[in-house]
């Protein structure tokens, strides 16, 4: 695959996609974006270069590869085979990649593959962990799932992005995303838990954070998120509330699929769903600690 000759569509120019298309023009790839508000194609293409493309088709039309990084699944298949409308898929010649970097239900990712089979586009599905920090500084996980040969052709495009998995068939990158998610959120609300039990005890709770660091009990939170994002009330890492319920409702799915009762993930969900209810789905994900008891 080849730079000067491989065209690169990305779709959505969010908190996540702006630095990733950002790093997919510093490393040398013709770019072309679409977002639903045309000021943000016109804010990255005068920061990063490229082009700004002013139609789903049209953007398909100019690239021989395209990016999705967007909110859903659903929102990902509208944007692909439209509804009568704008869409990638009139514009893509056959033999054209789609690359789905959003999180995505597994199962309606295998759905999306067989319908582009037949019209002779390619394509993998690569959800990524790291939120905005990892996005920003190219260091994101990026969970393959599909052919592994031609995750092999499209790996120099994701490299510019992050660390790479081959994680098996079509499906399994985005089964590998709500996994991993459904882990980092049971993590992360124990660990609120536990800091609003500690202060109540009399324990402070940066001690607590602490201890935990240096213990068993360290995870994701208790390192990126407690001393960064709560303990200090910003509750601004970038990562919305509801796409973690969006998330684990998923894996929940996935396990079902695969005849797993998952019952801890169940009332993890239960404790994320409350949290949705109460301060709303746009809350960042770290206000999950005032909904089991943080204050400031």
């Amino acid at each position: 695959m080849s730079k000067e000759t491989t065209r690169v569509g990305f779709v959505g120019i969010g908190n996540m996609g702006t630095p990733m298309a950002g790093h997919l023009c510093a490393a040398g790839w013709p770019v072309t974006v679409y977002d639903t508000d045309p000021k943000r194609s016109a804010d990255f293409t005068a920061k990063h270069g490229g082009a700004a493309a002013s139609s789903l088709t049209a953007l398909g039309a100019a690239s021989d590869v395209v990016i999705t990084m967007l909110p859903d699944g659903h929102i990902v298949r509208r944007v692909i085979l439209g509804d009568g409308g704008d869409c990638l898929a009139k514009g893509l010649a056959k033999g054209a990649t789609i690359i789905d970097m959003s999180s995505s239900a597994p199962i309606g990712t295998r759905e999306l593959g067989a319908e582009l089979q037949r019209q002779g586009i390619s394509l993998l599905d690569a959800p990524v962990s790291g939120a905005v920090k990892g996005a920003v500084a190219g260091k994101l996980s990026i969970m393959v799932g599909g052919d592994k040969a031609l995750a092999e052709r499209m790996d120099p495009v994701l490299a510019a992005m992050g660390k790479r998995f081959h994680v098996g068939p079509l499906g399994s990158g985005h089964a590998a995303k709500v996994l991993n998610n459904m882990v980092s959120a049971a993590g992360m609300a124990a660990a609120a838990e536990a800091v609003v039990v500690a202060r109540q005890f009399g324990i402070a709770p940066q001690t607590l954070v602490d201890v935990l660091n240096a213990s068993t009990g360290k995870n994701n939170a208790t390192e990126n998120k407690f001393a960064q994002y709560i303990l200090n009330n910003q509750f601004n890492s970038g990562f919305a509330l509801g796409l973690m319920v969006k998330d684990l409702a998923l894996a929940i799915e996935v396990a079902s699929a695969c005849g797993v009762s998952a019952d801890l993930s169940k009332a993890c969900l239960r404790v994320w769903a409350g949290a949705q209810s109460e301060l709303g789905g746009n809350a960042d994900h770290t206000e999950i600690a005032k909904h089991v008891g943080w204050t400031a």
